[in-house]
């Protein structure tokens, strides 16, 4: 998903208001949460019996009217010994539901807002039944995608209809029935079959399946994936697509690579943006292991909005570009070395994709690593330094008003309101790194995650726990500084009259805060591990630049400071 600077800017004068806003803020956002909110959000009795396995959608958009007409046979696996005859589909408003078919039983069922309860029959432990829902209606338009979610009903240069779909945080249920939770992926995959104009294309996820021409003026295009796929990355794109294809040799083996563009955009496609995807999945494999869908194939898509990461079917809209339309978001100048869209929203195949959290409110695990994987890349093109300059050009977004973890079990899309999940949670894994003082270690920290979590759905507690037990040191306490509170550490430096001896210790942070600090000077390293209580320790001659506050400050992301005394 893409992140965007806030509409205002936080000076932090006083910390002790600081922390009373936060509170507040919080508090007011926790209040305006809904029964809606906790419907959609939580796993309820009506969700938790059964296990989706497969979408089949179909949907035919009606471009003049602005409306659509679809159905989703969700095959699903009965998971409890028992359970209530009521299955909770969700659907949102205006959309309706026609009919719900099970077997050849049509049943009954009744709205709560955007939450539809079927009434359903009986069903076995570990028995694999098939329902199929029938809807229609107005779908919400995206006004401002893919900030603001639902149908994007748009043209291309030429005038010619231009559709897709743009809704994580907003969910897949703004368009099409489903059980809308990140928790619960169809682990056998979906399909997708798009009945259009037959004077446009329809692509989707995966691979084409079948063309049918309706006789009717109508095509239809059927896609498909064979992995599971976030609710909210089956998309449709519609327009006057064109295909160039080719074969990436990557870690496990040929991948198939596909840009299906505008046909005006062929010649500035085969230019700009095949030898940035290239760029892109030798840094990413080389940082995060094999691409993980090699059985779907790797496609990017124009589409009538910036950018998003769409499965194995990535939204573009940087208007071949470097940087995010030509802006560099860290202002160190690297960021316009590359195209932010290409090398960002594929990262997410990774961490986002591959790797999916449960609740939204664990989103950084998306948004920090995937923010991450564009520091990564400009360091193995341009070097750590390049790297460190980029990382650290983007911490001016970060605004600490709010966590970076939102409320559980309330579907609280914390990306809407706090963008600081995409600089926070990317410094404080450089700061993790730097504070490990081992980049092949780290190297296989984010390798193993993506091997250990292959097509999972995690907390983010698993993921802290992993990084914690494969570094060798419990980053526990790093990980609720930066997570889950809104301080930036401060480490106070105290020399002693003569400069022979040395105290440190970490104030304005949560307790217990014990990130270990590798201070280097050329080739020579001192490691410390600073509290809340001062900590002394002789220096040798040479020892003291190892404590420059503005050195210390480029590596981690804490505020470093001499202090004249101790108190």
């Amino acid at each position: 998903m893409l992140s965007i600077l806030g509409d205002y800017v936080y000076e932090q004068i006083n910390p002790a208001l600081t922390y009373q806003l936060a509170a507040y803020l919080n508090e007011g956002i926790k209040e305006k949460f809904t029964r809606a909110d906790t419907l959609r959000g939580t796993i309820n009795a009506e969700r938790a019996w059964w296990n989706v396995l497969h979408y089949a959608i179909t949907v035919r958009p009606d471009y003049a009217a602005k409306t659509i007409i679809g159905s989703n046979d969700i095959r699903y696996e009965v998971v409890s010994d028992s359970h209530p005859l009521v299955m909770q589909i969700d659907l949102q408003e205006p959309l309706i539901i026609d009919s719900i078919i099970f077997e050849t039983q049509k049943l009954h069922f009744t709205k709560d807002g955007n939450a539809w309860h079927v009434a359903v029959p009986a069903q076995k432990k570990s028995s694999v039944n098939d329902l199929t829902v029938y809807y229609h209606g107005t779908p919400h338009e995206a006004i401002n995608p893919p900030w603001d979610g639902g149908w994007i009903w748009s043209k291309d240069s030429t005038g010619a209809p231009w559709m897709s779909v743009a809704c994580q945080g907003t969910g897949a249920s703004i368009w099409y029935p489903c059980k809308d939770h990140q928790s619960d992926e169809p682990d056998s995959g979906a399909s997708l079959s798009m009945i259009i104009p037959d004077t446009l294309v329809g692509v989707a996820n995966g691979r084409l399946q079948t063309k049918i021409d309706n006789n009717d003026g109508t095509v239809t295009y059927t896609w498909a994936v064979v992995n599971p796929i976030n609710n909210y990355d089956i998309i449709p794109y519609i327009g006057k697509y064109v295909n160039y294809s080719e074969v990436y040799d990557g870690e496990k083996g040929k991948l198939d690579v596909n840009y299906w563009v505008l046909n005006y955009n062929l010649h500035k496609a085969k230019a700009h943006m095949v030898p940035e995807v290239r760029r892109m999945l030798k840094s990413h494999e080389y940082w995060m292991g094999p691409y993980p869908f090699y059985e779907d194939g790797y496609k990017i898509v124009d589409a009538p909005h910036l950018g998003m990461e769409h499965q194995s079917a990535i939204a573009y809209g940087n208007k071949y570009m470097n940087g995010y339309l030509g802006q560099d978001m860290s202002g160190s100048g690297w960021g316009l070395k590359w195209d932010y869209i290409i090398v960002h929203e594929s990262g997410h195949e990774w961490f986002g994709n591959n790797i999916t959290t449960n609740d939204i409110a664990d989103m950084w695990v998306h948004e920090g690593f995937t923010a991450y994987s564009e520091t990564l890349f400009t360091e193995y093109y341009y070097g750590k330094a390049a790297g460190n300059e980029y990382l650290n050009g983007t911490r001016d977004g970060i605004q600490n008003i709010l966590p970076v973890i939102g409320y559980y079990n309330v579907n609280d899309d914390i990306s809407a309101r706090n963008g600081d999940m995409y600089p926070k949670g990317s410094n404080m894994l450089h700061t993790i790194r730097h504070s490990m003082n081992n980049d092949s270690l780290f190297r296989e920290i984010l390798r193993g995650l993506n091997k250990t979590f292959y097509h999972q759905t995690v907390t983010s507690s698993q993921v802290e726990k992993y990084i914690s037990n494969h570094a060798g040191f419990d980053y526990g306490k790093v990980f609720d500084q930066y997570l889950r509170n809104i301080q930036i550490p401060r480490l106070e430096i105290y020399f002693a009259p003569g400069g022979k001896m040395v105290s440190y210790r970490y104030t304005n942070c949560i307790n217990g805060f014990d990130l270990p600090l590798v201070l280097k000077n050329g080739n020579d390293s001192l490691k410390i591990i600073p509290g809340s209580d001062w900590k002394t320790i002789e220096i040798r001659e040479g020892q003291a630049p190892f404590f420059n506050a503005k050195e210390i400050e480029k590596m981690y992301y804490i505020e470093a400071m001499r202090v004249l005394r101790k108190d």
